[in-house]
């Protein structure tokens, strides 16, 4: 049998009926002559009362802060009650007595994160988990419904795809292996036979870097796609964000009520296509809202956040020079620039998504592994897919917690993550 939830009773449909809910206490009230607790439930909460000489009555008054329970009673409209209703308990099945509780009010970030696992019972840690999962709902949703085939790629692999100063080296029985910073190079490979596919996985980087948008483990949605250039990339990648915020908006009204989200740019980001802009644009617009940059500087979290700040559009940053990004983005014919594009989230948050054109011949791309230090021997394999009928491809990796931390308006992207990884957090 279904559980009944406390947001499908609230309504006049049911006021006067008996009801049966589960839920935890999440606040209480006791006096000599009534005992008033808030219960929870992940879809909302729902004031119950208990009056001295119910049948109740004592075991209600045993119920502490985060106790769970099952409650039966007539539920009754009461507009001095948090919502407009009250369950008079008529009945009451208790499943655990909770000690006291070590979480409250006015504790520091590195106390809650410590205790994650009960933190998490917060509401608003409840609403952020529940647009994560609409967020992740979407983007399945997008590609299936584009033709895209899911696909999974090796979290062991041999070399590295964003640098291998990032990367993790572990043990794998007799050789050095590494965890995943990409599926990208494995996507290349198969998306020669199946033309547009996508994941959604974790990804991990040995990042030194202690700033509010970084994890050593997250979670990636990346897609590659055959036959696809620059301007067709960046245009599915604003479809796939647009998706994304629509059914946000559509699903999590409450839940963004409740993190207090302003959701006007969320709304804008719907009505509205994205910008875009040549790096030297980019670096044109930070110099004018107060940065020094010169051409060739890389963008790093410090200079998004000042170029974003005052945007209420993902902005499309294209075109990077050569030396900024990894070997396999295509260059221009000038190969000074390459065929890229960074997405920047808008309210300072900077990069979601990296994305760009593919090399599709043999010569450039080991020129580029030549060029970027790398060890030609680990990249054998990939070399071989410009070998034998290479074909034009592109694709991108979108950061889902980021996402999830923008559209949100968190923070810190810890807060965007069910249990965070950093340079310094991998407990619980």
């Amino acid at each position: 049998m279904m559980d009944t939830w406390i947001k499908d009773v609230k309504n006049r449909e049911h006021a006067g009926k008996h009801i049966a809910l589960k839920g935890f206490v999440n606040s209480i009230r006791k006096g000599k002559n009534n005992v008033f607790l808030i219960l929870r439930d992940p879809s909302g909460t729902l004031q119950c009362v208990s009056h001295a000489g119910d049948p109740v009555f004592a075991d209600m008054n045993r119920l502490t802060r985060e106790s769970s329970v099952l409650v039966e009673g007539i539920l009754n409209e009461d507009e001095r009650a948090e919502g407009g209703y009250e369950v008079k308990v008529s009945g009451l099945k208790i499943y655990g007595i909770a000690e006291p509780f070590p979480i409250k009010k006015g504790h520091k970030k590195v106390f809650l994160f410590d205790n994650r696992h009960i933190w998490f019972r917060s509401r608003k840690v409840t609403a952020i988990m529940k647009v994560r999962s609409t967020v992740f709902e979407s983007i399945h949703d997008f590609f299936k419904h584009n033709d895209f085939y899911e696909i999974q790629s090796p979290s062991f692999v041999s070399g590295s795809v964003e640098g291998g100063s990032t990367l993790f080296q572990i043990e794998y029985f007799d050789k050095k292996a590494y965890l995943s910073q990409s599926w990208q190079l494995y996507a290349e490979a198969m998306v020669d036979s199946l033309w547009r596919i996508y994941t959604v996985a974790p990804s991990f980087r040995a990042e030194k870097s202690k700033t509010w948008r970084h994890l050593t483990e997250f979670w990636h949605a990346e897609a590659e796609v055959a036959f696809m250039d620059l301007d067709g990339i960046i245009k599915l990648e604003e479809e796939l964000i647009k998706h994304v915020v629509r059914n946000v908006l559509e699903k999590n009204e409450d839940d963004l009520k409740l993190l207090n989200r302003d959701t006007y740019v969320l709304k804008n980001t719907l009505e509205k296509p994205f910008l875009r802009m040549d790096y030297e644009s980019v670096i044109d617009m930070a110099n004018q809202n107060g940065l020094k940059l010169e051409y060739g500087a890389d963008l790093g979290s410090d200079e998004e956040r000042v170029i974003t700040q005052k945007l209420d559009l993902p902005v499309f940053a294209m075109r990077y020079p050569i030396e900024l990004k990894p070997f396999y983005h295509k260059p221009e014919d000038d190969f000074k620039h390459v065929l890229c594009n960074d997405l920047l989230a808008p309210e300072g948050y900077g990069e979601i998504i990296g994305g760009g054109q593919r090399i599709d011949d043999k010569d450039t791309l080991i020129r580029r592994i030549k060029e970027c230090g790398l060890d030609r021997s680990a990249y054998e394999w990939y070399i071989d897919l410009r070998k034998y009928g290479s074909i034009p491809h592109s694709g991108f990796g979108l950061g889902v917690d980021r996402l999830v931390m923008w559209i949100c308006k968190l923070p810190h992207i810890m807060y965007a993550v069910p249990f965070p990884r950093t340079l310094r957090r991998i407990n619980p």
